[in-house]
């Protein structure tokens, strides 16, 4: 019998099977951040256990709030500092090179195929679009992590999506991702890993494929994973090119983490996307989903643009077709925050901050806080907000504040129209 990408990946890091279903793995990849790692830190000093198991293998960021807010994120930040100093953690991101983590550590090149990942952040299952594993832990999960390189889950089940067909003008992957949650339900994912193939996946780029993956969560999903290809092969090239004689030697090589032709799921869908709409959630769960064409006229106060899930360049582009030469409707604020350095340059080079700056929107440097509702864009109560981000939980970006979530295209649309609003009536 055949096995699942993710069966292959849980065979190749197996360090013990404790009890049955139960699985030991070797991790590859320690992802860190300010919120969840300084908890894990802390109790490793008060355990007289404030080592790390490879310091080669931990990637760490302050990315939540940055700069901090107050004292209490500043002391975030500095445990962070201090202990990446501590253990000489090189890959640590401070102010002014860090980064939205699930968009900067795959631009550095820390993703492979084949690869086990874990960070204290619901939203690591982002990296599966490179044919890896990627999970979001608990801080006891990730204290263990850090200091063992191991991790337990269960024996992986798989639940396949077949997507087919060709997007419409003015219809992305956030709008994707969102019919599938709307059809799976919050509950569809849960225990699972979400395996995305197809003709349209084949066809996206790796910042599709990460929108894709970024939201399995969101339909209870441990993970979600895409098979690598020429598309993974190229993105990564930069990393790889001293491992590989070319790009093909690559894919071929990628192929490995390829489900099998035999493989059992626990069930496959298949989704064609060729007539789908432009989408948006309603009221506070990621599967209360409806056609922006079919929403009564509803206002908003403010849209943001970014986040892990729409805040590379390609969003950022999206978002420049609606807002070139256009301006904020009267009373919305908007806020755009590009989710790396990187990306915020290619913006600037591309002049692509000067048409958000031009309609009115302010630009942030990158960070999660409005995500959150930490900071950089907190909602009052009664608020709307027409986002980018990947959560609409009641009080998700601010007490009393409802949040819609919708593609670049979408809250670009929004924004210049004043209420949520189809993006292909402002198209050429």
């Amino acid at each position: 019998m055949g096995k699942t990408i993710a069966e292959k990946i849980f065979a190749a890091h197996l360090r013990d099977t404790p009890a049955p279903e139960t699985m030991i793995l070797d991790i590859d990849v320690v992802m860190c951040h300010e919120i969840t790692t300084p908890i894990a830190v802390m109790d490793l000093v008060d355990k007289n256990m404030d080592s790390v198991f490879d310091n080669t293998k931990i990637k760490a960021v302050i990315d939540h709030v940055t700069p901090a807010k107050d004292s209490k994120t500043a002391m975030q930040g500095k445990i962070m500092r201090d202990w990446a100093k501590r253990h000489a953690i090189k890959d640590f991101f401070d102010i002014g090179s860090n980064g939205v983590c699930h968009a900067l550590f795959p631009e550095k090149g820390f993703v492979r195929p084949g690869n086990t990942i874990l960070m204290g952040d619901s939203h690591t299952c982002t990296h599966g679009a490179f044919g890896a594993f990627a999970a979001g832990v608990g801080t006891t999960d990730l204290e263990v992590g850090i200091y063992k390189g191991v991790c337990s889950f269960r024996a992986p089940q798989t639940l396949r999506i077949i997507i087919n067909g060709s997007l419409q003008k003015g219809v992305s992957a956030k709008d994707v991702i969102l019919s599938i949650i709307k059809k799976i339900t919050v509950n569809g994912g849960t225990d699972k890993v979400i395996e995305f193939v197809g003709p349209t996946v084949d066809a996206f780029t790796m910042s599709e494929r990460m929108t894709l993956c970024n939201m399995a969560v969101e339909a209870g999903a441990t993970s979600g994973i895409c098979m690598p290809d020429q598309v993974t092969a190229e993105y990564l090239w930069p990393f790889i090119k001293d491992q590989y004689t070319s790009i093909d030697d690559a894919v071929a090589d990628f192929a490995q983490w390829h489900s099998d032709k035999d493989a059992v799921f626990v069930d496959q869908i298949v989704i064609d996307v060729s007539k789908l709409l432009p989408q948006t959630t309603v009221r506070y769960k990621p599967d209360q989903v409806v056609d922006i064409a079919s929403l009564p006229e509803t206002p908003v106060d403010q849209v943001y643009i970014g986040s892990c899930t729409n805040g590379r360049i390609e969003d950022l582009r999206d978002a420049a077709k609606i807002l070139r030469g256009k301006a904020l409707a009267q009373g919305v604020r908007g806020i755009v925050t590009p989710a790396t350095p990187q990306v915020y340059n290619m913006a600037l080079e591309e002049g692509i901050i000067r048409v958000f700056m031009d309609a009115g929107f302010c630009v942030l440097n990158p960070t999660c806080g409005a995500c959150l509702g930490m900071s950089s864009g907190v909602l009052a109560e009664g608020e709307v907000c027409a986002s980018t981000t990947n959560r609409n939980f009641n009080g998700r970006m601010g007490k009393g504040g409802m949040v819609h979530l919708m593609s670049p295209l979408s809250a670009a649309a929004a924004a210049v129209t004043g209420k949520i609003t189809d993006p292909r009536t402002l198209l050429d």
